[in-house]
């Protein structure tokens, strides 16, 4: 083979061209940016940029000054530019200086990037990555995993809005309030939240957390979603080796972390991406396929294989090198569609005339497979929001390779019908059984996300109607019915004890609502949910077929009343749920069941210890014979108001 690479002291060789231009060399990474490393018994730091298009790169940086003269690039065969410089260390500033051809010079950032300078400097900065895991057991046994039959409860946070320390409390009509910008206010580190939150998580019971973006963004009130460092977690938390120590705690107590990561479009900032050797590099020429004009951001060129090699690499880096558990790939649709969010004549059509971005399906395609194929047993989360086919299904069935899709549709659907008022639901009853039609089409995770928080459509608290004693009764139903409905379940910081107000990225939650009895009692509620999901199967094992559902009664809609079974595909047991979604309480109901015997209640989301109203036991035992197709027998219950009930036989405890 011929020797390709002409620039002396480089980490390249001819098989990394060959799988860079193939858009498949998943450890880009490693050569890619700036590494601490020795030629010739000397050591320093190389870099590494891929510019095709520049008339000439140079490193600057404190050691020289930001002088762009001093330390000029080489360009090699494929458009990299390299350069070792002797005695540099980790810690170094540094950025890329690169003249276009009309011999405009802008500063970029690396985008391979380990780590960058906190907001507002945007400077790179060199860095070691090593770190001594403890957590490779943890590893093993996901490795050998299934998500599909696993209880899955995601707890989905914002790392700078969870909770601040050093912040003052000031009351603002009568309620207090933490207040930003105050001398000594900072975000928590990565370590101090390992210290406080991985607890409050594991108190709770959930099996993973789910962090906003956490690569660099330049701005906070992007909440991270616009990013310009893709391969550095962001520094107002604390170093790599910060977050690192985060992570392998949150293994140490058995929660796995998801990262919503962002490939559909990054920022224009200057020192980012966008036009990186004076040309669009990184996303596709045309402002029809490349611009977002309602994010002003834009959008990769999935066509390009070193773009996809860009993305790919990157996610697998977070695996790799921060051993995540999954990443939530955020707005999957608006990389589907060339018409998303977009006028007539504001969009091309693809070469068959449609309407869809085959490139971006195709890259998706890719992404996953190598995402499993490298990390077995991690999660692959689609924020997919439209009816493309097969979101969730393997790639040779057709499908786009996710192993779980966020469930839109119920989302919509659930919260559309707790606004309802309760005494208007039976019109709107179809609303809350529709998502069982398409349960089974895709697999689903239950999400209630900071989306629905946001932006003027106030909190889950906020949205149900009625005083605070019918808005909490409203929201333990809410959540029994979401924890006991088939699909892997997702919750918003703050929902858990009944955040009263909207998400504020620039504020604490209200945690002095848990001074009150009620909001306390609900977070019980949701923290004793998550133990009975985990604990019994039947909830779990089979969220993605008929068999591990069935209706008892979807058709009560006087009552405003649904019931259910819930089956383990293993053992056959069974759960039944009982929803009464309207404020009338029903005495003596029969609830069909298949098998005879003593069955015990669960839950009753109405029990005083909950903030219900005290009715504690709602089933009279046992079973009696009905013979109403297809029930044999049935339950005898008293339904509260407001309320779900759940029951299971009494022997298979």
């Amino acid at each position: 083979m011929q020797q390709t690479n002409l620039v002396q002291n480089s980490l390249l060789s001819d098989i990394d061209f060959h799988l860079f231009g193939e858009g498949k060399h998943y450890q880009i990474y490693e050569k890619l940016g700036a590494h601490l490393v020795e030629f010739d018994g000397v050591t320093g730091v190389y870099f590494a940029v891929w510019s095709p298009n520049a008339q000439s790169v140079s490193v600057v940086g404190d050691f020289n000054a930001w002088n762009a003269d001093q330390h000029p690039m080489e360009r090699n065969p494929m458009g990299i530019w390299e350069l070792f410089i002797p005695s540099l260390e980790v810690g170094e500033k540094y950025k890329f200086v690169i003249k276009n051809n009309q011999q405009k010079t802008t500063f970029k950032t690396d985008p391979y990037g380990y780590q960058q300078e906190l907001r507002p400097a945007t400077a790179s900065i060199v860095t070691d990555l090593s770190y001594t895991w403890h957590d490779q057991d943890w590893l093993t046994r996901r490795s050998q995993s299934n998500p599909h039959t696993q209880a899955v409860s995601v707890y989905e946070v914002h790392l700078g809005s969870w909770l601040h320390t050093g912040w003052d409390t000031q009351i603002e009509n009568g309620v207090p309030v933490a207040v930003p910008n105050k001398p000594g206010a900072r975000f928590l580190t990565y370590r101090e939240l390992a210290d406080k939150l991985i607890p409050y998580v594991k108190e709770m019971g959930y099996t993973h957390i789910e962090l906003l973006p956490i690569t660099e963004h330049p701005f906070d009130g992007s909440w991270g979603y616009q990013v310009v460092g893709y391969f550095a977690p962001t520094s107002r938390y604390g170093t790599p080796q910060d977050f690192m120590y985060f992570v392998d705690e949150c293994h140490k107590n058995n929660i796995g972390v998801i990262l919503d990561w962002v490939p559909g479009h990054f920022p224009k900032d200057e020192h980012g991406l966008a036009f990186f050797d004076g040309t669009p590099l990184y996303e596709y020429a045309d402002p029809r396929q490349g611009e977002h004009k309602e994010w002003g951001t834009l959008v990769f060129n999935y066509a390009r294989n070193e773009v996809r090699n860009f993305l790919i690499s990157n996610a697998l880096f977070w695996f790799d090198k921060y051993h995540i558990d999954g990443i939530r790939v955020d707005a999957v649709a608006s990389m589907l569609y060339w018409d998303y969010a977009r006028e007539p004549g504001q969009w091309l059509p693809n070469q068959y005339g449609g309407r869809e971005n085959l490139e971006a399906a195709e890259f998706l395609r890719q992404l996953n497979n190598t995402i499993f194929e490298y990390y077995p047993g991690v999660l692959s989360i689609a924020e997919e929001s439209t009816t493309w086919p097969k979101v969730s299904h393997p790639t040779n069935e057709g499908g786009l390779g996710f192993n779980f899709k966020w469930n839109m549709g119920w989302m919509n659907d659930t919260l559309r019908f707790f606004h309802t008022q309760p005494s208007d639901r039976s019109n709107v009853h179809n609303t809350i059984t529709f998502s069982i039609w398409y349960a089974f089409t895709e697999k689903f995770m239950l999400a209630l996300s900071h989306d629905e928080v946001v932006h003027g459509k106030g909190h889950l608290f906020q949205k149900i109607p009625g005083d605070d004693r019918q808005k909490l009764a409203n929201l333990r139903l809410l959540f029994a019915y979401m924890f006991t409905h088939p699909g892997k379940k997702t919750l918003f910081m703050g929902m858990e004890f009944g955040q009263t107000r909207e998400w504020n990225v620039n504020a604490d939650l209200d945690w002095w609502l848990l001074e009150k009895d009620s909001h306390q009692q609900l977070k019980q509620l949701v923290q004793y949910l998550n133990y009975l999901y985990q604990n019994e199967p039947a909830l779990y094992s089979d969220d993605f077929t008929n068999d591990g559902f069935e209706w008892i009664d979807c058709n009560d809609v006087a009552r405003g009343l649904i019931s259910y079974i819930r089956k383990d595909k293993y053992s056959g047991e069974m759960m039944v749920t009982i929803c009464n979604f309207k404020p009338n309480a029903y005495q003596n109901y029969w609830l069909g069941v298949r098998e005879s015997g003593t069955y015990v209640q669960l839950l009753n989301t109405d029990s005083q210890m909950y903030g219900g109203n005290g009715l504690e036991n709602s089933l009279k035992l046992p079973t009696h014979q009905w013979n109403s197709q297809p029930w044999p027998y049935a339950l005898e219950v008293n339904v509260p108001p407001m309320a779900a009930l759940i029951f299971k036989k009494s022997e298979e405890l």
